[in-house]
């Protein structure tokens, strides 16, 4: 007796549905599309979120603002295509029950677009990481977003399995994305918590059961659907309906909302060496040293002086007693990029400003301005000023007259001896924020 050995490809023949529906058609495009998108996104938006860990959480789930549409159209076009074939009745006599069949052609697009949009987070956790000043990775909503994103591959294919319209997919992503983006506004009410694409801001983290309750509220849905339409005992679908019910009743009616602000952005650290002392928020306490530095030639200049806050903070909320607003370190993009300040000598001179404190004063007279100018110009001049100088020069007579007081203020100020100087700005900062000009020493 001869033994025939079984051929290769009768071999391959025998090998589960998955594996074609995985590795062939859709499914592997609808990854590198999951892919691509948040990937071209946030490259483009990486000097406002690249250097801080809660800034690229926030980024990283935005794009399911994109991603989750986008992800309903995929399971749609792939819940559509035995219809698109005329395959139909053929499938209906195959051994597997319907459900098994919806799952073996709906999980695996499903599951390769939640790869892709997981792979990219991957990508912008790895492109903080290097540039990080402080804090920590925020990953709680990571496993919630991917949860999310097949959920809506899920929810696509059972809407292309029962609509019969080619266009069926396009509106499904175009409407998604404006039933998102309309749920997610500020005006939309405790319902806007159950949008799984809300927006996150940088200081709020999510309380312990939050991502919990959004994975059964998307999912609940989206397996109820699967379940109500192909599932033999429909009746079954009534139990994830009902765990989503649940979650969705816990997401929109839990007093303040399923957020809270990040304890982690109301702690301090701060150079104690110098006058005023200079604190950044304990998330960016790497920064310190850099904003130290930059406001060197501040402290430097202050020493001895009288009448100064205590402290540089910088925290939510207005200034205590003794405190002045350090200048804004975020939102990143604009005095910070990739965990560096863009410019230390614009940051001192904001530094200044805040010191002298006469921003709010409407009318200020003629003796104050010349003394503003002059303090600011000797501690930190703006890096514009010689630009500002060279317009008033060419101006009318009176900004030229103003130009030639202020110079000469600053002129005074400079050329005083250093125990002079000190006891001048000790009087001068006495009237710091106080837009009465009577108490300012003149120059």
């Amino acid at each position: 007796m001869t033994l025939v050995a079984e051929p290769k490809t009768a071999r391959r023949a025998l090998a589960h549905p998955l594996c074609a529906e995985a590795t062939r058609g859709l499914a592997p495009w609808a990854g590198v599309a999951a892919f691509l998108v948040p990937a071209v996104l946030l490259a483009a938006t990486a000097d406002r979120w690249q250097g801080g860990w809660a800034e690229t959480r926030s980024e990283v789930h935005g794009v399911l603002l994109v991603l989750v549409p986008l992800a309903a159209a995929v399971g749609c076009v792939r819940g559509g295509r035995e219809r698109r074939r005329g395959t139909q009745e053929l499938w209906g006599t195959a051994v597997r029950g319907p459900l098994a069949r919806l799952l073996a052609a709906a999980l695996p697009p499903a599951l390769w677009v939640a790869a892709g949009y997981l792979l990219a987070a991957a990508g912008a956790l790895l492109a903080t990481w290097p540039y990080a000043r402080g804090d920590r990775p925020y990953l709680d909503l990571l496993p919630t977003d991917a949860v999310v994103l097949v959920a809506a591959a899920l929810a696509g294919h059972v809407v292309g399995r029962l609509v019969a319209w080619r266009a069926a997919a396009p509106l499904l992503a175009v409407g998604g994305y404006l039933g998102l983006a309309q749920s997610g506004q500020p005006g939309s009410g405790s319902g806007r918590y159950l949008d799984p694409a809300l927006p996150v801001a940088e200081g709020l983290v999510p309380v312990g059961w939050q991502p919990t309750a959004m994975a059964v509220w998307t999912a609940g849905l989206a397996v109820s659907a699967v379940l109500a339409y192909a599932a033999r005992r429909r009746y079954t679908a009534l139990l994830p309906l009902a765990a989503a019910t649940a979650a969705g009743a816990l997401l929109a009616q839990t007093g303040p909302g399923p957020w809270r602000t990040n304890p982690a952005g109301h702690g301090q650290v701060c150079a104690t060496s110098t006058s005023p002392q200079i604190c950044v928020n304990d998330r960016y306490k790497d920064l310190l040293p850099q904003v130290t530095k930059a406001l060197s030639g501040i402290t430097g200049r202050l020493e001895g002086v009288r009448n100064l806050p205590v402290r540089f903070e910088d925290r939510p909320g207005e200034p205590g007693d003794g405190e002045v607003r350090l200048p804004m370190l975020t939102p990143f993009g604009r005095s910070v990029v990739r965990g560096r300040l863009t410019d230390p000598e614009q940051y001192a001179w904001e530094a200044v400003m805040a010191l002298e404190g006469r921003d709010d004063c409407r009318e200020l007279t003629a003796r104050v301005r010349p003394a503003d100018d002059a303090v600011i110009a000797y501690l930190a001049p703006s890096p514009s000023q010689d630009y500002f100088d060279g317009l008033d020069a060419k101006g009318t007579a009176a900004e030229r007259a103003g130009l030639k007081e202020r110079q000469a203020a600053r002129a005074r100020l400079a050329s005083m001896g250093a125990d002079e100087r000190r006891t001048w700005l000790s009087a001068y900062f006495a009237t710091a924020g106080d837009c009465d000009p009577s108490g300012v020493p003149a120059l």
